[in-house]
């Protein structure tokens, strides 16, 4: 009976210990190595951001940040996933494991690196203000005193935004398209938003909008990555460094912004 007791307790203490480790292995496997193991890495983008990420006349996923996302996945060997969400929650997302990272024009900001990690800035650009074109009231910062201004919720453009000085109004929008709609029609007097996105949309509606010389700031862009997932965000990096090494970046550049901006 003893030898059957000391049996019984030994088994017992093995297995405990194998219990304990399995949820060690099993975070062992959270970033790259789960990545590489599923074949698929995931990437949460806000749709709304022509030219970055947005839909075409059939609803295909198109823009820089979608072929870009494409060439990272297949430096690390995996195929890439798009996960569509909402821009004023895509940093909650990312945190609670709805996708990998964050491919979706995001700024670089201190507040932001509270909660999440970044790659180094793939992209530099600013906050410009669009007007309706015409509009002969509107020719600075300063003849915004009274207006309505428009903006993407949780965008860094609220942000600059919310720095106007003596504005009647920020308007926040969940998509920027939106935004820009209601001031074609006059229901706002001026959009703030990402140079890139504001351009390149208007530059598709010529002469409906004109942008102020003056810019609110110049922000860097980067992926996003939660805090935890090291050994991916260095994966990442490594193939964005290849990607501008071998041209592909300029031929992103050249395709999506007409002018090569990594030169």
């Amino acid at each position: 009976m003893k030898k059957i007791f000391v049996t019984f307790l030994v088994t017992v203490i093995v297995l405990g210990f194998i219990g304990c480790s399995s949820p060690k292995e099993s975070n062992q496997l959270n970033s790259l190595e789960k990545i590489k193991k599923s074949g698929i890495l995931t990437m949460g983008l806000d749709d709304s951001f022509p030219p970055m990420e947005f839909r075409d006349d059939n609803n295909n996923l198109q823009g820089f940040d979608i072929d870009l996302g494409n060439e990272i996945a297949k430096k690390l060997g995996v195929k890439a996933e798009f996960i569509t969400t909402d821009f004023n929650g895509i940093i909650l997302a990312l945190t609670t494991g709805k996708f990998d990272m964050v491919l979706s024009t995001l700024s670089i900001t201190d507040e932001r690196k509270q909660t999440i990690d970044f790659s180094e800035p793939y992209i530099m650009e600013g906050i410009i203000v669009a007007i309706k074109g015409g509009n002969s009231t509107i020719n600075n910062l300063e003849d915004l005193k009274g207006k309505i201004i428009a903006c993407q919720m949780g965008s860094t453009s609220e942000s600059a935004g919310q720095k106007i000085s003596g504005i009647k109004e920020l308007k926040k929008y969940d998509k920027i398209t939106e935004a820009f709609h209601d001031l074609s029609i006059g229901r706002i007097d001026a959009v703030v938003v990402d140079e890139l996105v504001g351009r390149y949309y208007m530059s598709k509606k010529s002469g409906e909008y004109e942008v102020l010389k003056d810019k609110l700031n110049d922000e860097p862009v980067g992926i996003g990555f939660k805090k935890e997932d090291v050994e991916l965000k260095e994966a990442v990096q490594k193939a964005i460094e290849e990607l501008k090494k071998d041209g592909t970046l300029s031929k992103l550049s050249i395709k999506w912004f007409g002018v090569d901006i990594y030169k």
